[in-house]
């Protein structure tokens, strides 16, 4: 198998307003829209995102009802800092502020007018051990 692109697959109950934020904030274009509908990409490695509206009968009647819950879109970016700041200065929607876990990962997240969260990560550069010889 050979995966040529990756696409999440939203299902939220504003199309619009999802796709607003996507566009407004992180970068995305619009690559085809419709009626309850939008597909989303950029131009570098990042994933795809498809936006159907809850409800929509292109969708298996089991799946109709439900939407977007419990999941983190996290993408990897470099200038984390500066990126926090830009969104903060934006009026984006920052709901966890920018913070380094234990094990090296610095992330900080939003979330979208639908609940969906997006979390972005810049993992810390690992200490130089000291290689002088002297103790670290």
């Amino acid at each position: 198998m050979n995966v040529s692109t990756s696409t999440l697959s939203l299902t939220v109950a504003d199309v619009d307003a999802s796709r607003e934020f996507l566009t407004t904030h992180l970068g995305y274009q619009v690559a085809m829209a419709a009626d309850g509908f939008a597909s989303l990409t950029r131009e570098d490695a990042a994933v795809d995102i498809v936006l159907l509206r809850r409800g929509s009968e292109v969708l298996p009647p089991e799946q109709r009802d439900q939407q977007a819950a419990g999941l983190i879109l996290a993408l990897t970016v470099s200038g984390l800092a500066a990126e926090e700041a830009r969104l903060r200065a934006a009026g984006a929607p920052i709901t966890m502020p920018l913070r380094e876990e234990p094990w090296g990962e610095r992330l900080f997240q939003l979330t979208d007018p639908n609940g969906v969260v997006v979390q972005l990560v810049e993992w810390a550069t690992p200490a130089t051990p000291a290689t002088d010889g002297t103790p670290e």
